[in-house]
């Protein structure tokens, strides 16, 4: 089985839109993925943040336009990605740094650094980010 590491550092809707696309395009093809999510990337599954993330100033309407495409939300992204076993990994240091407890997160994210993500990304064919 092949394996897809992504590390979500953007807390912005383009960059939650992007992410989860890729992670469940990847699982839907029978790929392993595990997304690190560290500082603002943080936000794309924190339980009150990622309602509400910003669209980029440079595409107004953005929202308006995926609503009327029919494209699924970001909190339903998420629900979607764990259903199909995405791994999610919550940076610890960067939850120290911001205040973040583990209980402001969606359930079912594990917590820790970068060896854990590193350990998780160890033979990959692909690491990206956003």
């Amino acid at each position: 089985m092949s394996k897809l590491a992504i590390i979500a550092a953007n807390g912005g809707l383009d960059a939650a839109y992007k992410v989860f696309n890729i992670a469940t395009a990847a699982a839907s093809m029978g790929t392993e993925v595990g997304i690190f999510f560290t500082f603002d990337g943080l936000k794309l599954i924190h339980k009150q943040a990622h309602g509400a993330l910003p669209a980029p100033a440079a595409m107004p309407g953005m929202e308006s336009a995926l609503q009327a495409h029919g494209v699924p939300t970001i909190p339903e992204l998420v629900s979607i990605a764990q259903e199909m076993g995405v791994k999610f990994i919550g940076c610890q240091m960067t939850m120290d740094l911001m205040q973040i407890k583990p209980e402001d997160l969606v359930d079912g994210v594990e917590s820790g650094g970068a060896a854990t993500f590193l350990a998780y990304a160890d033979g990959v064919y692909a690491t990206l980010t956003f």
